[in-house]
C-alpha cells in the first residue's frame, strides 16, 4: 500500500514505519542513543540522548525527506519538488532531491538562518525569500505550487514524512528497549506523531511528552484546546519550533496518543544548549535543545524513569552560538 501524502490521507501507521526503516537503511545509518553520567547525575533520573544532530544534513528531517522523494512518482519527479522552511525541512528535501535527482525549490522567510540557507543552496535546491515568518512564506510557496505544478511536500500534512521521521524513535527503542520515556520538540508535530506511532505501537506503557517554545504555542495550545489554535507570533530563536498554526495530521496523531506537552522558554532552552555542550561535547540548535530543556523542567517527575531526550538538529549559527555563550 503506497501513502498518499496530502492534507486529509490515511494516517500512518506502525508498518509504514518499518516500511520507511527498509528504505532509508540503504542511505542512513542509525543515529548514536548515548548515556551520558554526568548529564544523568545533573538530572537525577537515567537520560539517554538521541544524536539527530549527526544526520548528514544535521537534523532528523532529512529521514522524511528521503523516505518521501524515494515514494515519488515519475510524473512527480519531472515536475519537481517545492517546500517552505525555516531551514531543516528544507535541507531534508533538497538532500533528498540530489539524491533521486529532483529539482527543488526551497522558499524560507526573510531572516532565515544564514547556515541553513548556505546549506540548501550547496545542496543544489533554488531557494526563495518570501515572508516576515515560517506561515507567511509557507503560503506563498502553496500557491506557487498551484502556479507551476510543483510537487509540494508539506512539513507535517505528509503520511510518508511521519513515517520516515518515526524511524529515530525505532531505533531509540531497538537500542535499548527498557527506555520508558521518550520527549521530543514539537514544531509542526511530526517526529513526535512519528515517536507516538512507534512507541504507542511496541509498548503503550511507553510515555511520549512533546515540548514546544512558550513563544510559539500554537501546537500546545492545540493540544490543549482539542482545536486548531493559531497565534499572532512565533517569536522564538528556535526556528523549528517557529510555526503560528498546527498541522491537521500530526495533530490528530498528538490528540490520540502524546501523553504530556510542555513549555520551555527561550532561557531554558539556552541553558540546555549550553549543557548539551559541557556535559556532551555536542552543539545542539534551540529546537535540539528543548528536550533536554523540557527534561531539566519536569525534574522529579521524571525521577526513577529512562528517558531519551531528541537532539533533534545541530544547526546553530555562529551567531546564536555567540548569543548562548554571552551573559547578556
Amino acid at each position: 500500500m503506497t501513502l498518499r501524502s496530502e492534507p486529509g490521507a490515511a494516517r500512518p501507521a506502525f508498518r509504514d514505519v518499518l516500511r520507511a526503516r527498509r528504505v532509508l537503511r540503504d542511505y542512513l545509518r542509525p543515529t548514536p542513543l548515548i548515556a551520558y553520567p554526568a548529564l544523568s547525575a545533573l538530572l537525577g533520573f537515567e537520560v539517554l540522548v538521541k544524536h539527530e544532530n549527526h544526520q548528514p544534513v544535521g537534523a532528523f528531517k532529512v529521514r522524511g525527506g528521503i523516505y518521501l522523494l524515494s515514494s515519488l512518482s515519475a510524473l512527480e519527479r519531472s515536475h519537481g519538488v517545492i517546500a517552505a522552511s525555516t531551514g531543516n525541512h528544507g535541507q531534508s528535501v533538497a538532500w533528498a532531491s540530489r539524491l533521486f535527482g529532483v529539482s527543488a525549490t526551497i522558499g524560507v522567510p526573510e531572516g532565515a538562518n544564514p547556515g541553513k540557507v548556505e546549506a540548501i543552496r550547496a545542496l543544489g535546491a533554488d531557494v526563495v525569500f518570501h515572508g516576515a515568518d515560517y506561515e507567511e512564506c509557507r503560503l506563498f510557496v502553496e500557491q506557487l505550487a498551484r502556479e507551476r505544478g510543483y510537487r509540494y511536500v508539506h512539513s507535517g500534512n505528509e503520511p510518508l514524512l511521519i513515517a520516515g521521521v518515526g524511524t529515530a524513535a525505532l531505533e531509540i527503542l531497538e537500542a535499548d528497549p527498557e527506555v520508558d520515556t521518550l520527549v521530543v520538540p514539537v514544531g509542526g508535530g511530526s517526529g513526535a506523531a512519528g515517536a507516538c506511532i512507534v512507541a504507542k505501537a511496541i509498548d503503550p506503557r511507553i510515555r511520549v511528552i512533546g515540548v514546544q517554545a512558550a513563544a510559539a504555542p500554537a501546537v500546545y495550545e492545540s493540544w490543549r484546546a482539542r482545536r486548531r489554535v493559531s497565534t499572532e507570533s512565533a517569536d522564538t530563536f528556535a526556528e523549528g519550533l517557529a510555526t503560528r498554526t498546527s498541522f491537521e495530521l500530526p495533530l490528530e496523531i498528538l490528540w490520540d496518543m502524546l501523553d504530556d506537552f510542555v513549555l520551555v522558554s527561550e532561557e531554558e532552552m539556552r541553558n540546555a544548549i549550553r549543557m548539551l555542550l559541557e556535559k556532551t561535547h555536542n552543539l545542539a540548535e534551540g529546537a535540539g535543545a528543548a528536550s533536554l530543556a523540557a527534561a531539566l523542567r519536569l525534574g522529579t517527575h521524571l525521577s526513577g524513569h529512562r528517558v531519551a531526550v531528541t537532539l533533534s538538529g545541530g544547526n546553530l549559527s555562529l551567531e546564536q552560538l555567540r548569543w548562548v555563550l554571552s551573559d547578556g
